[in-house]
């Protein structure tokens, strides 16, 4: 009996080595990975990346998926199972379709505190804005003085015939720029005119792409230097881009933007959790952080749009070359939540088909 409780002693001892300490400390687990949909133009810079990544052990991925309006379309497609935590990029033009999708989940960030309520088009808090800018018609200078042309001046001169097969632009079913061009024209022109006046810019050689990098960079003369059209849809802070990454070094911007009447429409971006996200506390701290001064200060110069915080500051460089627009216009988000997709439809009948 004593060499049984020996054996018995002895296998307790060899079973209690083997068992953990339940006060052992847990190992540190690896950086939680965090996918964030944009559209193609996004850019932060990677000081920034790492700033967030190190603070919250992370890994931040960006999932780069076509213009606003085509990223926009694929996270609604892929809401049941999302492809991403966070989706940034949608604006003003878009925002209503998004939010009747029902992607996004609610989240009030502090940081709303800094932001003025005019960009706040959300009162549920799903889309949180991040940036703000103008879309306007850009111009090459240097076409417009090498043909001893004038510049327009307003959307009606567009439609002149010395001005013909001179203008491109993006398609606004898929384009948030593309969008906002043509909501601009609905405000100029009225839902009665702007078909008519849309008619008019076809027979006069308009050309049409899907998105906005294919217009300006491929279509566009000033930027590439080879594109056939010296105008192009874009932001009112494109000419100061052009200026600061010109390769050789300018001494101004080779482009300029047309600032007449309602010739340009003010865009705000937002930001938002997707629904379905396996990391909630961990998107959240990353909105927070879009709208931090850090992130703000740097989109700048990486974007070329505007900081909607009050903390933020602009570069010098960015307010001596970017054009303004002094009074850039903008349609009523209700009204483009009820009528956005018949404008649509309606522009693609008259324009396209």
């Amino acid at each position: 009996m004593k060499k049984l409780t020996l054996l018995l002693s002895a296998f307790c001892l060899l079973l209690a080595a083997c068992t953990p300490a339940s006060t052992e400390t847990p190992t540190p687990s690896g950086p939680v990975t965090l996918t964030v949909m944009t559209h193609d133009s996004f850019a932060v810079s990677k000081e920034v990346v790492a700033e967030f990544e190190q603070a919250n052990n992370a890994k931040l991925v960006f999932m780069p998926s076509g213009d606003a309006g085509s990223a926009l379309n694929k996270a609604i497609l892929s809401k049941d199972a999302p492809l991403a935590d966070v989706f940034y990029g949608v604006d003003n033009t878009f925002l209503s379709r998004a939010l009747e999708a029902d992607i996004f989940e609610a989240y009030a960030s502090p940081a709303l505190a800094d932001i003025p309520a005019e960009f706040q088009l959300d009162a549920q808090k799903r889309a949180l804005p991040v940036d703000y800018g103008d879309v306007c018609i850009n111009y090459d200078k240097a076409y417009f003085a090498e043909k001893n042309l004038s510049v327009p001046q307003s959307l009606e001169d567009l439609t002149q015939p010395e001005y013909k097969g001179l203008l491109a632009v993006e398609n606004p079913a898929t384009s948030s720029p593309g969008l906002a061009f043509l909501l601009a024209t609905i405000k100029h022109f009225g839902e009665t005119g702007y078909l008519d006046y849309w008619t008019q810019l076809r027979d006069n050689g308009l050309v049409v792409t899907d998105g906005w990098e294919t217009a300006y960079y491929t279509n566009f003369s000033g930027s590439s230097g080879k594109g056939p059209q010296p105008m192009v849809v874009s932001y009112a802070t494109s000419p100061a881009a052009e200026f600061l990454f010109a390769d050789p070094p300018v001494d101004e911007a080779p482009t300029a933007s047309i600032l007449g009447p309602d010739t340009c429409f003010r865009q705000i971006e937002f930001v938002g959790i997707l629904k379905g996200t396996a990391h909630p506390d961990l998107a959240q701290k990353f909105v927070d952080f879009m709208l931090s001064a850090d992130f703000q200060n740097d989109m700048p110069m990486q974007m070329f749009v505007l900081p909607v915080s009050t903390k933020a500051t602009v570069p010098d460089a960015f307010t001596q070359y970017a054009d303004t627009a002094s009074a850039s216009t903008s349609l009523d988000p209700a009204s483009i939540a009820a009528n956005r997709e018949s404008w649509i439809n309606a522009w693609t009948e008259t324009v396209v088909r």
